[in-house]
C-alpha cells in the first residue's frame, strides 16, 4: 500500500503538468509584426503553477494561465488573439498594457510645474487619461533580455511627448516566481523636472475570460477612503471615509453587493472606478493592498505594492463590442482591474502624494499580483 501511495504522490504533479501543457496558447506568429519600424513579438514565461503570454507592444499581457482548486487552467486576463486586435482596438485600448506616462485622469490635460504650464492631449471626457492619445499601451517597447520567468523592457519617452515634459528613460520588468506571483518592477529616470504615475492594467476574470460576471468575487480592499470624483472622474473636496457606504470592502464582500446602490459616487463611476487610499504602515515598503476571492474556482489573487493607491475599476464601460481570444465578447462587469498607483490628477492637488520626479532622482514602483486556491 505505502508503495502505491508513494507512486501516486510522484504521478499527481505529471498529471497536473500534462493537463498544463494542454493550454491554448496563442500563437506567436499572429503578434510578430513591426509597428512604428519597430519589431514587435510574443515571449512565454513560466513558473510555478502560472504561464503568461506578453507582448512588447505596450508592455502587454495577453493571456495568464492559473488553475482553479481542482487543477484545472483558465485564462484570467482579458485580450486579443492577434496583434491587430490590439492595434484596431474597436473596444477597451488598455487590455493589459502599462499605462503612462501618467496613469489615470489630468483634470483637462493641464498641469504647472515650476511656474510652466503644460497641455496634454485631450481624450476622455475633456480630460487626460492614461498617458493620452498616444501613451506607454501604444508604443513598442525594446525588450532587454528574457528567461523563462522574467521579460525586462525599456522605452525611451523624448522631451514633450504627449505633452509631458523631459526626457523619460522606463525600465519594466515582469517575473513570475515558484511562489505563484506576477511581480512587476518599474523604475524611470529624467533629465528635466517632470510627472509620472505608471501603472499595470490587466483586466482580470478569475473564472476565466468569457466566463461571466465579477459580481459574486469578493472583494478586500485595504483601504479607509477613497478619493472622490465629479462626473467626469476627477478629484474634488476632501477624502471620503469608506465606512458605512458602499466603498467599504475592509472585510471580504461581493463586488455586486452594494454596486447598484443610489450613492452619489456610484454614479458617477457607473459603478465602482475609484482610487483606493491605503492603510499604509510604511512608507515605502511593498504591502498587501487588495484581494479577489472567485468561490466557484476557488481562485484567489493578492495585490501587493509599495504605492500609496489602488484603482479599483469593475468593468462599468465595456460594451460587449471587443471580441476576446476565444470568441467571447467582453461584457458589462465581466471583468476587473486593480491599478496600483499615486492618486488621480495629483499634480494639481499639493495635498495629494507627489508624482514629481527631478533630474537625479529615480521613480521606482514595485506591483504583485500573487495567486492561490482556497
Amino acid at each position: 500500500m505505502k508503495k502505491i501511495i508513494v507512486s501516486l504522490a510522484l504521478l499527481l504533479p505529471i498529471l497536473v503538468a500534462c493537463h498544463r501543457t494542454e493550454l491554448p496558447l496563442l500563437n506567436r506568429a499572429d503578434f510578430q509584426t513591426e509597428v512604428d519600424g519597430k519589431p514587435v513579438d510574443l515571449y512565454l514565461l513560466k513558473s510555478g503553477d502560472l504561464t503568461l503570454q506578453v507582448t512588447n507592444f505596450g508592455g502587454r499581457i495577453v493571456s495568464l494561465y492559473a488553475p482553479d482548486r481542482d487543477g484545472k487552467y483558465e485564462d484570467v486576463v482579458l485580450g486579443h488573439k492577434n496583434i491587430d486586435q490590439y492595434i484596431n482596438a474597436e473596444g477597451e485600448r488598455f487590455l493589459g498594457s502599462v499605462v503612462g506616462r501618467y496613469g489615470n485622469r489630468i483634470a483637462k490635460g493641464q498641469f504647472t510645474l515650476d511656474g510652466t504650464t503644460y497641455q496634454l492631449p485631450i481624450n476622455n471626457n475633456g480630460q487626460t487619461l492614461h498617458g493620452g492619445l498616444k501613451g506607454l499601451d501604444l508604443v513598442v517597447w525594446d525588450v532587454v533580455n528574457v528567461t523563462d520567468q522574467s521579460i525586462e523592457l525599456t522605452y525611451t519617452s523624448p522631451d514633450g511627448e504627449e505633452g509631458f515634459p523631459g526626457t523619460l528613460q522606463i525600465n519594466m520588468t515582469y517575473t513570475l516566481t515558484p511562489e505563484n506571483a506576477l511581480q512587476i518592477n518599474y523604475s524611470a529616470t529624467t533629465d528635466k523636472p517632470t510627472v509620472i504615475n505608471l501603472s499595470h492594467h490587466s483586466f482580470f476574470n478569475l473564472k476565466g475570460e468569457g466566463n461571466g460576471t465579477i459580481n459574486d468575487n469578493l472583494m478586500t480592499i485595504n483601504g479607509s477612503a477613497i478619493v472622490p470624483v465629479d462626473d467626469v472622474l476627477i478629484p474634488y473636496g476632501d477624502l471620503m471615509n469608506v465606512e458605512n457606504t458602499p466603498f467599504d470592502f475592509r472585510t471580504p464582500t461581493a463586488i455586486g453587493e452594494r454596486v447598484d446602490e443610489e450613492h452619489q459616487q456610484l454614479i458617477h463611476g457607473k459603478g465602482y472606478d475609484h482610487n483606493w487610499v491605503l492603510d499604509r504602515k510604511t512608507e515605502k515598503e511593498v504591502e498587501f493592498a487588495a484581494s479577489v476571492y472567485e468561490p466557484v474556482s476557488g481562485r484567489k489573487m493578492e495585490v501587493w505594492t509599495d504605492q500609496p493607491g489602488i484603482q479599483f475599476y469593475g468593468g462599468n464601460f465595456m460594451k460587449g463590442t471587443s471580441e476576446g481570444k476565444y470568441g467571447k465578447m467582453h461584457e458589462y462587469r465581466e471583468s476587473l482591474a486593480l491599478e496600483t498607483q499615486h492618486f488621480p490628477d495629483s499634480p494639481n492637488h499639493e495635498n495629494f502624494p507627489s508624482t514629481r520626479l527631478n533630474p537625479g532622482e529615480t521613480y521606482t514602483q514595485v506591483c504583485i499580483y500573487k495567486f492561490s486556491v482556497e
